[in-house]
Formats: C-alpha cells, sequence, structure tokens
C-alpha cells in the first residue's frame, strides 16, 4: 500500500463509485480522469479518490473536486479532458456544476434537484 506525497498537490477529486452512479459510467469516468490526469503528468497535482455513495444518486455520475467544494453532476467520460484541462491551468471547470462553496455554505445550481433533509 502505497503512502503519497501530498507536498505538491493542488487538487483532490473524489469520484462517486456508489451503486447508482455505477450503473451510469463511474467506473469509465474514473478511469478516464486519472488516464488524463496520467496523460498529462499531472500525478503529482491532481489525487483522485474513489467514494462510495455521496448522497447526490439524482445527479449520477458525481464528482467532488476540493479544496475548492464544487460538485458536479452527470459527469461523463467525455468530460475528463476538458475538466483536467481545466485544473491544469488554474481556471475554474464551469461546466455541470451542482453545487459550489461560497461564504461559508453550499450553494445549489439553478436546475439541480434539491433534495430531501437527513432526519
Amino acid at each position: 500500500m502505497a503512502t503519497w506525497n501530498f507536498d505538491f498537490l493542488k487538487h483532490h477529486i473524489l469520484i462517486c463509485n456508489g451503486s447508482t452512479c455505477m450503473r451510469n459510467e463511474a467506473e469509465q469516468v474514473t478511469e478516464s480522469i486519472r488516464q488524463v490526469i496520467s496523460q498529462k503528468g499531472l500525478e503529482n497535482y491532481i489525487h483522485t479518490t474513489r467514494t462510495r455513495c455521496n448522497g447526490r444518486c439524482k445527479d449520477k455520475c458525481v464528482v467532488v473536486l476540493y479544496p475548492e467544494g464544487i460538485w458536479y453532476k452527470q459527469f461523463r467520460p467525455s468530460d475528463a479532458p476538458s475538466f483536467v484541462e481545466a485544473l491544469s491551468k488554474g481556471v475554474p471547470y464551469d461546466q455541470k456544476v451542482s453545487h459550489y462553496y461560497k461564504n461559508g455554505k453550499f450553494k445549489r445550481t439553478d436546475y439541480t434537484v434539491k433534495g430531501i433533509l437527513k432526519k
């Protein structure tokens, strides 16, 4: 098991691999993002983690970017090149955003399902 050096890390991408996302190309999304990162030699700057369900099944496939706090919805393998390219240039990837972190809380974008409160 590896212990990665995060001294140069700029972005951490959490990729939902919960059951609903897995039925909607999550494996391909994961592999596509990782492949583009590798092709661009960005492994020391962008780290990926497969997660279980992130609780936004209506938004499948879900990708979350930290430390920015941006949640993406309906992510597809074909989105990976432009997503990673934007990160490599330090510019926001503004496609398919479902939530973003601002002023101490997450804000939902237009046309994103609100969801239910946890009990």
